[in-house]
């Protein structure tokens, strides 16, 4: 049930995190876990996909092509389920608490209050892993879950850097590394000044560059060409590392 607001926000972050050498732990399961094994794959980075089935089985069968991803780039897709055992009511969350054991931290990026995810939280709280949630619209009830575990004490992430300091990591090395990119044109320069901090959709470029549609269209394109930007499966616009 991942929102467009979930799906963003996890690129992002998955992104940044994966680049700066954290390896991504997620389930394998529609949306969210989906999302964060995709990221990770498009980085370069590496992911290990915790299934509630077999490890010879691929549930939800729309992901098989995932699965086959994570394997071909040197990742990890494991079970404590016997091979060839189907999922059943229960192992979906029992999974949880691997997930969360295999990890330093775990991050919530989206979830209601009876979420799946606010499982895998409360096994890393058990287990002294830390939780990281993202704070989302009052408004939705897939805010609520990360809302309440922040409020508990959790910690509240607007970046990937809110993440690497925790774990000790170098939290400025990614931004020295999208900052090592000089443009060609003053035009350029600007696309790359706004997408330092941030994944922008292409309206929001326009309204923040004062280019034309046609204009910054051409650019963004030259950019990808150059490998200086991507566009993400969300339609927003980031720098590429």
């Amino acid at each position: 049930k991942v929102t467009d607001y979930g799906r963003h926000v996890t690129e992002a972050l998955v992104t940044d995190l994966a680049s700066a050498g954290c390896i991504i732990v997620s389930g394998l399961a529609m949306g969210v876990d989906a999302v964060a094994h995709a990221a990770t794959l498009r980085t370069g980075g590496k992911t290990i996909a915790v299934l509630g089935c077999g490890v010879d089985c691929c549930t939800p069968r729309e992901n098989e092509t995932l699965y086959d991803e994570i394997i071909a780039a040197g990742g990890a897709v494991i079970s404590e389920a016997p091979l060839s055992q189907p999922s059943f009511k229960g192992s979906f969350p029992s999974r949880n608490r691997i997930i969360a054991g295999l990890c330093q931290g775990v991050l919530v990026t989206e979830g209601a209050e009876d979420s799946g995810s606010l499982i895998t939280a409360n096994d890393a709280l058990k287990n002294n892993r830390m939780v990281f949630a993202v704070p989302g619209p009052i408004t939705s009830s897939v805010s609520r879950g990360p809302i309440a575990l922040i409020a508990n004490g959790a910690k509240m992430v607007v970046s990937a850097n809110d993440i690497l300091t925790q774990l000790g990591m170098q939290s400025t090395s990614l931004i020295k590394r999208k900052e090592s990119i000089r443009a060609d044109t003053k035009e350029e320069q600007c696309v790359l000044d706004i997408l330092l901090n941030e994944q922008l959709h292409f309206d929001e470029l326009v309204k923040r560059t004062g280019l034309v549609s046609s204009q910054l269209g051409t650019i963004l394109t030259l950019m990808e060409m150059k490998g200086w930007v991507t566009n993400t499966d969300s339609g927003a616009f980031t720098i590429a590392v």
